[in-house]
């Protein structure tokens, strides 16, 4: 109903009862936001032999110049104007609001007694706070150059491709005029969207069973990768055919009954006895009978019926895995026929219109508004009595057009700017409130609700008394012998029952190792002392890693031994590069210690691991030519699904003092942990995509002096950082999906170092910091 009665032709409120020349215009408002006005328009209307006093456009019945309307009115003169020149528009600026401005795009008008067009573009805002801030313009009629203009007819055709073209938008913003009806379109996206079930079915019935792609995105049991979104995707385009078909077979249905113009239904309202003298019929290429509408129905539910049959039939057999691809491939097919295929298809079209088929009269738009039937519309006594009867024009005196002075515009845009700052102000705080929520939401959803448990929980175990008592080194022999050796071996229950199945545990038997624990030892080089000293000649001063020893010994420290010790005391004297180890730079409270050292690797039993390090206590492992010792666990909680990077760092000071530092990093290895975050994320990086926007525009305005604006740098750093998160975020999956791999192939009875995804973890929580901060100070 509303959109019939979009598509009514107005006559003029202030036609006079007299006046027996007709022309017909179509007012085409702006797909812009805030295009629609609600102030009352005016215009003058100009030609070589006349000109016509100040017209009014208004309609009792509907809201005219709407966003993105097309209104057609027809105007009454005492004769003909001749060929026409120009129009004066103009608006009184009585709407509220942004309801008081309007964008023009162009318009048509008509002479319905010879049938000739004119268009006048405009393309321009009649607003007092846009552009040059006028609300009067005086559109001069435009050249067959004009109407072929490359912009011109894209942005006739841009909009009508979108409402009408998109399959899935035109259900809600279907133009007036077409026939193409919603329910029809609706019928069209259902047997798209059973056609792409049906034929992602049939690929997944005929694949094997594939191994997860190591790339893919886990949501606990469920899980996403490149293949399946590029397999919907092609999909979807094979199911575009048949769709495409189908949309065309409804397109070129002729309606059942003859249909009567709005322009002719209106003619006719004000004279009863119209007389056609001509009729042209546009030819709208083959269509076919009504009743071919029942083969288009009939067909969509037969590929309906088919499409359900086969899924039913096959998709039971199905386990969850292929049900998994299944439907992540419905869902990339979905989103990409709204996102990609359809837009695609309507940009290809428009631009290939626009380039090779330059129709000046092909305005779909207005195609329905224009009839080129020719009407009698000679004057005689028998219209006149029953416009006395009953009749639209109604005699009125002239309509006093409110013109603003220059003086009232002026106001008037201060008053509007006024009011547009405050609602930025308020837009821009409750937009930045929620990006700050948003923000903390994305930064807290990226740590494990069980990670804080889980690093009290190693703390209290493994930094008891002894270890923190630790000052000399043979206090730290002894919390190793003691409590450290212990507490990396599952031992008997409290009731005496052997620790079944827990191999590779520690005592709490709930973490467990990744591989070994391993203790690395960075030593330096005696040398002579820099200042002759009388009492010794050689010192030991602080690490650095230019007098960092880097040769092997036997065990003792010895060049040459004669003893033999078992393979793990030997290798413990030798020296390994942080190739060799795999391991990185790490940083103290004293020094910065390289990636190399001499390792000792806890394995065996824990009988072996007392005696063994006991035995490096007795060759004086550490001595005092030890900077530190670095103790690196990898472990893995099974029940909180959550690995664990545990450092323990001990630096022997020149000064003769220890210091001890301690490190749990607790990681999940899932790219997101629930589907609630990765929404969260997507909506984030939207966010920022549209804040990015609005500084290159700001960036566009001001130029150079972008940069002298505090706050440029602090939405720079929001960017910046968020798009560094984000390839930092993808190095950490990377990372963790290779550690992943690794531990599934070997059971977890291979070492694995954690420090290199701490580390990322590290630097991810630091961009999450500096945003937050950012934001915070934004």
């Amino acid at each position: 109903k509303k959109d019939i009665e979009k598509l009514g032709v107005t006559p003029l409120p202030d036609n006079h009862k007299s006046d027996k020349y007709f022309y017909q215009i179509i007012v085409f408002t702006g797909q812009r936001k805030h295009a629609g006005t609600k102030s009352k328009i005016h215009f003058v209307l100009s030609g070589d032999s006349d000109t016509t006093h100040v017209r009014t456009f208004a309609d009792p019945h509907r809201q005219i110049f709407q966003r993105g309307g097309i209104d057609s009115f027809i105007m009454a003169v005492p004769k003909s104007l001749g060929l026409l020149n120009c129009i004066r528009i103009w608006h009184d600026n009585s709407g509220q609001g942004s309801s008081s401005s309007w964008f023009l795009k162009y318009l048509i008008v008509r002479d319905l007694q010879t049938m000739e067009k004119f268009h006048f573009i405009s393309q321009r805002w009649f607003a007092v706070e846009k552009e040059d801030g006028n609300i009067e313009r005086v559109l001069p009629i435009a050249s067959e150059i004009e109407k072929q203009e490359f912009s011109y007819i894209v942005s006739k055709k841009s909009y009508h491709s979108v409402s009408d073209g998109h399959l899935w938008f035109s259900i809600f913003s279907r133009p007036p005029s077409t026939k193409f009806t919603r329910v029809q379109r609706c019928t069209c996206c259902f047997v798209l969207l059973f056609i792409s079930m049906f034929l992602n079915i049939m690929y997944y019935d005929l694949s094997n069973e594939a191994k997860t792609n190591s790339a893919s995105l886990s949501f606990d049991s469920f899980y996403i990768n490149p293949q399946q979104i590029i397999i919907g995707v092609i999909v979807e385009v094979f199911a575009l055919i048949p769709s495409l078909l189908l949309v065309q077979l409804f397109r070129r249905l002729r309606s059942r009954r003859q249909q009567i113009s709005p322009l002719r239904q209106a003619l006719y309202a004000i004279k009863s006895h119209l007389e056609i003298k001509k009729e042209n019929k546009q030819k709208l290429g083959r269509t076919f009978p009504w009743w071919y509408i029942f083969i288009a129905y009939g067909l969509s539910i037969l590929l309906v019926g088919v499409s359900i049959i086969f899924i039913i039939a096959r998709g039971i057999e199905f386990g969850d895995e292929k049900t998994q691809k299944w439907l992540t491939s419905i869902l990339s097919g979905f989103f990409s026929s709204i996102f990609l295929t359809q837009p695609l298809k309507i940009i290809s079209l428009a631009i290939f219109f626009a380039f090779f088929c330059r129709k000046p009269n092909d305005d779909k738009e207005a195609n329905e508004y224009l009839n080129d039937d020719q009407f009698d519309l000679n004057d005689d006594e028998e219209y006149l009595h029953s416009m006395k009867v009953n009749s639209l024009f109604l005699y009125r005196s002239p309509i006093r057009a409110n013109r603003l002075n220059k003086g009232e515009i002026t106001f008037a845009r201060d008053q509007r700017l006024k009011e547009i700052y405050m609602w930025s102000i308020l837009r821009e705080i409750f937009i930045y409130s929620c990006f700050l929520s948003l923000l903390c939401i994305v930064t807290y959803s990226n740590h494990h609700p069980n990670a804080s448990l889980q690093v009290n929980h190693l703390r209290n175990y493994f930094l008891d008394s002894d270890y923190m008592q630790i000052s000399t080194i043979n206090q730290y022999w002894y919390w190793l012998e003691n409590s450290f050796v212990e507490n990396i071996r599952a031992q008997q229950w409290y009731n005496g029952d052997a620790p079944r199945n827990l191999s590779g545990y520690i005592n709490d038997k709930s973490n467990r190792f990744i591989g070994w624990a391993t203790m690395r030892q960075l030593r330096i080089k005696s040398q002579l002392c820099q200042v002759k000293n009388e009492i010794i000649s050689t010192c030991q001063y602080d690490y650095s890693s230019s007098n960092e020893d880097k040769h092997s010994y036997q065990p003792g420290w010895f060049n040459e031994t004669i003893e033999t010790y078992s393979l793990s005391i030997s290798q413990s004297f030798q020296y390994q590069s942080s190739k060799d180890l795999d391991t990185y730079t790490y940083v103290g409270d004293y020094g910065n210690y390289e990636g190399g050292g001499y390792v000792y690797e806890f394995r065996g039993r824990l009988s072996d691991l007392q005696s063994n390090v006991s035995q490096l206590h007795q060759l004086a492992w550490i001595d005092n030519q030890t900077r530190a010792v670095i103790i690196e666990l990898s472990l893995y909680n099974p029940n909180a699904q959550l690995f664990t990077s545990v450092i323990f760092l001990t630096e022997f000071l020149s000064t003769g003092g220890i210091y001890l530092s301690s490190r749990f990093e607790p990681m999940n290895f899932d790219a997101f942990t629930s589907m609630y975050q990765l929404i969260s994320i997507i909506v984030y990086m939207i966010m920022i995509l549209y804040f990015m926007w609005i500084e290159i525009r700001l960036l566009l305005k001001l130029k150079w002096n972008y940069f002298h604006r505090f706050w440029s740098y602090i939405e720079i750093g929001i960017i910046v950082c968020s798009w560094t998160s984000v390839g930092i975020y993808v190095w950490r999956y990377k990372e963790c999906q290779r550690i992943g791999e690794l531990f599934e192939e070997t059971n977890g009875y291979v070492y694995i170092n954690l420090q290199l995804a701490s580390y990322i973890n590290d630097i991810l929580t630091f961009l999450f910091a500096f945003c937050c901060f950012f934001g915070t100070i934004k």
